[in-house]
């Protein structure tokens, strides 16, 4: 990634993690759990949600992770379905931020009177936070602890099945860091092929392009 395109997405990793985090927050508040709000969660403010090692896998490797919200689903007033809800809000949000993104950016194009040069700087600028909101959105989706694909699946799926899908958690996270690893570094995108069809969809389809 050269200089431009990392300045250019340094504010869209900022933005898309820290929607992210405090939608997790906010929907656990109004669900009845206040833990994220009493430690200082809830807030717009990324140093809150920023996960260092994380927002540099965004830089490095295109997929990344935030500072994870605290959530005690046994104040929720239905634990199981809450917990469900609170864990897809995250990627929600992004899904959203997406397509907003990609609304400006079609309006942009019928706006004349912008200098060519603050306009090739905007397109780049929403497009970017497409893309990075849209890869934050697809990965958190994937079933492996501790993305939140994992607490979602766990909440759908029958009591007995959860509880033994629980027990692979402890080697959820090296299967996911081999996933990455193995993308970058051994020539085999597994996570790619899997993430970029819906991602370059979903741009195509929110930029108009």
């Amino acid at each position: 990634m050269n200089l431009n395109n990392l300045l250019i997405s340094i504010p869209a990793i900022l933005y898309a993690l820290t929607i992210h985090e405090y939608f997790h927050g906010w929907t656990a508040n109004k669900f009845g759990d206040p833990t994220a709000r009493l430690q200082g969660r809830l807030t717009l403010n990324p140093l809150a949600h920023i996960d260092i090692l994380g927002a540099l896998c965004f830089v490095f490797a295109h997929f990344g992770w935030g500072k994870p919200v605290p959530v005690n689903p046994y104040n929720f007033r239905n634990p199981r379905r809450d917990n469900v809800i609170v864990s897809f809000a995250g990627p929600a949000s992004n899904f959203v931020s997406a397509f907003l993104f990609g609304a400006l950016f079609q309006l942009l194009q019928n706006v004349p009177f912008i200098p060519m040069n603050v306009t090739a700087f905007l397109y780049n600028v929403l497009i970017s936070g497409i893309i990075i909101n849209l890869s934050l959105a697809f990965f958190n989706m994937i079933p492996l602890f501790p993305l939140d694909g994992s607490h979602i699946l766990e909440g759908l799926l029958p009591y007995s099945m959860a509880q033994k899908y629980k027990e692979i958690e402890r080697y959820s996270p090296f299967i996911l860091l081999g996933l990455i690893i193995m993308g970058n570094y051994a020539g085999v995108p597994i996570l790619g092929m899997i993430l970029g069809p819906p991602i370059q969809y979903f741009l195509r389809l929110f930029t108009g392009l």
